[in-house]
């Protein structure tokens, strides 16, 4: 599924798409701010295991530039390696990763995280896994699976993005986190519009809504780490300091 190039060629503006794989029909919609919302669960597609996926590549020099058309004419270099595209630029050490705050439903509150080894679990609580830690962006990519089957314990989610080492720079960077759902629906939320120097992003906040889980797109940026994430959503949790395994894979 072509779906981040036709985000990047249509400006982020909001679509819906259908492709077909092995006979079988999936279709993506982007939150924007003017759609920003968009249902997870219905009936006969209530359980099983909802995925969430960061990809990101950095932008090229002609990305920042209006005025050159090169990478128009050759437009398959727009899925190069990322790991490629950023040692080319220098900033190969940027650190993207995927992180979800959470609450449940009898008021217990977490994090599930790469830092500090906090990956979750997917049958017990939180009901969320954190699998696989991507220094560079590529198609292993980094993942947050959260079951399904336990909807009712929710409270609310909040999926959030955020630098962890480099150089803070999401106005760099062409990312999009993907919200996969039991049915076959992609739901794609591209992080666009950053400033300068914002470490952290809340992309996303699930929560229940008539009935069904609701995400909606958030894409606020903060300059601070997990701690700004928290006191802006009012999860009321103490930080401290931690580190990160050198690579985390599950």
């Amino acid at each position: 599924m072509a779906s981040l190039w036709s985000y990047v060629r249509g400006g982020g503006s909001a679509r819906q798409k259908f492709d077909t794989v092995g006979g079988m029909s999936s279709y993506a919609v982007e939150l924007t701010r003017r759609s920003p919302t968009a249902p997870l669960t219905a009936e006969g597609a209530d359980t099983g295991t909802l995925r969430i996926e960061l990809s990101w590549r950095m932008r090229t020099n002609t990305d920042f530039d209006p005025t050159a058309r090169r990478v128009w004419r050759q437009p398959w270099k727009i899925f190069r390696p990322a790991e490629i595209q950023g040692h080319s630029q220098g900033v190969a050490s940027l650190d993207f990763d995927l992180a979800c705050l959470y609450e449940l439903a009898d008021g217990t509150r977490g994090v599930v995280q790469s830092v500090g080894g906090l990956l979750g679990d997917f049958n017990d609580p939180p009901y969320v896994k954190l699998s696989g830690d991507d220094r560079f962006g590529t198609a292993s990519g980094e993942h947050l699976y959260v079951n399904l089957d336990h909807k009712d314990d929710f409270k609310r989610l909040l999926v959030f993005v955020y630098i962890y080492d480099g150089v803070p720079a999401f106005d760099r960077a062409d990312a999009v986190v993907t919200v996969s759902a039991a049915d076959g629906k992609n739901i794609e939320i591209g992080l666009n519009d950053a400033p300068p120097h914002a470490r952290s992003c809340a992309v996303a906040l699930i929560e229940h809504h008539k009935g069904r889980l609701v995400v909606r797109r958030e894409v606020k940026y903060v300059y601070g780490f997990q701690a700004e994430i928290d006191r802006l959503y009012g999860w009321g949790m103490s930080w401290g300091y931690g580190s990160k395994p050198s690579r985390t894979r599950a």
